[in-house]
């Protein structure tokens, strides 16, 4: 599909610690699913961002991190590629670690004063990877817990949240606890919350420039 006309923008964005064992061939191989849906013919040639101002996919090996800052054009169909990297990133991902991906309305223009009416046909997915599901629920613990307080706070001093934190971690123990149970019976784990979420709303979100 040529960038020009893709019906979406899609960015990339998120930092997964890997083992310190994984080698370059082993990441190339996970992130294979996003290389080559944008056409390219290995990682180091995929990796530059449609966006010049985005670093790109990038990896430091000193510090075993990936990091991703990447835009390319596509169609929903890139959700597969998706699921496909997350199961690929979870057998190399040291710690759990939650990656953003924003799909743009490539036809929808904020700045077009003689737009159509309507609405642009944004999505925001939270995806996460984990070498185990209590790493990636340790993840999606924190992030809930940064939002609530973020939230709460102005209402409430944060030393009088403690009891809200709390029954956080309350509803995420037993999450787990189901997950465990489920799994020792062999069966799929019901209400695990899945490795993505998103929806629509909230107007445009602002691309991340670095």
């Amino acid at each position: 599909m040529s960038q020009y006309d893709a019906p979406f923008e899609i960015h990339v964005h998120g930092e997964v610690r890997l083992r310190p064992e994984v080698t370059y061939e082993q990441l190339q191989e996970a992130l294979k699913p996003l290389w080559t849906y944008a056409g390219a013919k290995s990682l180091a040639d995929g990796a530059e961002s449609a966006y010049e101002e985005e670093p790109g996919i990038k990896y430091e090996k000193p510090d075993h991190l990936l990091t991703i800052c990447w835009t390319v054009g596509g169609d929903e169909d890139f959700r597969q590629s998706l699921d496909e990297m997350c199961m690929s990133l979870n057998e190399i991902a040291e710690q759990g670690a939650a990656i953003e991906v924003t799909f743009y309305d490539a036809a929808f223009d904020d700045e077009d004063e003689d737009a159509e009416e309507g609405e642009a046909r944004d999505d925001f997915l939270m995806l996460f990877v984990g070498p185990t599901p209590a790493a990636i629920m340790q993840v999606q613990r924190d992030l809930l817990v940064q939002d609530v307080i973020h939230l709460m706070e102005r209402h409430f001093d944060a030393n009088e949240l403690q009891g809200v934190v709390s029954e956080v971690d309350k509803l995420f123990t037993q999450r787990f606890d189901a997950l465990v149970s489920s799994l020792e019976l062999g069966k799929p784990p019901r209400g695990s919350g899945g490795g993505s979420g998103g929806g629509h709303g909230g107007g445009r979100r602002p691309r991340h420039l670095h």
